[in-house]
C-alpha cells in the first residue's frame, strides 16, 4: 500500500470538507457526493485497509465496527426501519476507486437488483 494519504483520510483530517453523518473512535460516515440511491452514505475506518478482505483479516473488530456503524446511519437516516443496503466494492470491476475500504450504506427507496 502506499504511503500517500487516501481522499478519505484527508476527509477525516478535515482537510477536504464532506457533510458527516456520523463518527466515532474508530469510523467516519458522510454523504457520497454522487448518490446512487435517496440516501447513499459512506462508512469509511479511521485506520486505511485496501478492501473489505484485507481489513477481515488483520482486523475483525473494525470489520465490526464498521458494520456496527453502517446499522447508526441508517438508524439516524431513517432507513433501519423500511430497508437498507451494506456494499463493500473491491478492486477495479467492482467500482472500487478509492483504495481505502469502505461501506456504502444505501436506501430511501426501492433498490434495484444486483450486477449488470
Amino acid at each position: 500500500m502506499s504511503d500517500a494519504e487516501t481522499l478519505f483520510e484527508r476527509i477525516i483530517a478535515g482537510e477536504i470538507p464532506s457533510d458527516k453523518v456520523y463518527e466515532d473512535a474508530t469510523t467516519y460516515a458522510f454523504r457520497d457526493i454522487a448518490p446512487q440511491a435517496r440516501v447513499h452514505v459512506l462508512v469509511v475506518p479511521k485506520k486505511r485497509y485496501r478492501n473489505v478482505a484485507e481489513l477481515a483479516a488483520a482486523d475483525p473488530q473494525l470489520l465490526a465496527d464498521v458494520a456496527s456503524a453502517a446499522e447508526k446511519v441508517a438508524e439516524i437516516e431513517g432507513i433501519a426501519e423500511s430497508g437498507y443496503r451494506v456494499v463493500f466494492n473491491t478492486d477495479g470491476d467492482a467500482g472500487q476507486t478509492v483504495f481505502h475500504v469502505h461501506a456504502h450504506v444505501l436506501g430511501g427507496e426501492q433498490l434495484g437488483h444486483f450486477g449488470r
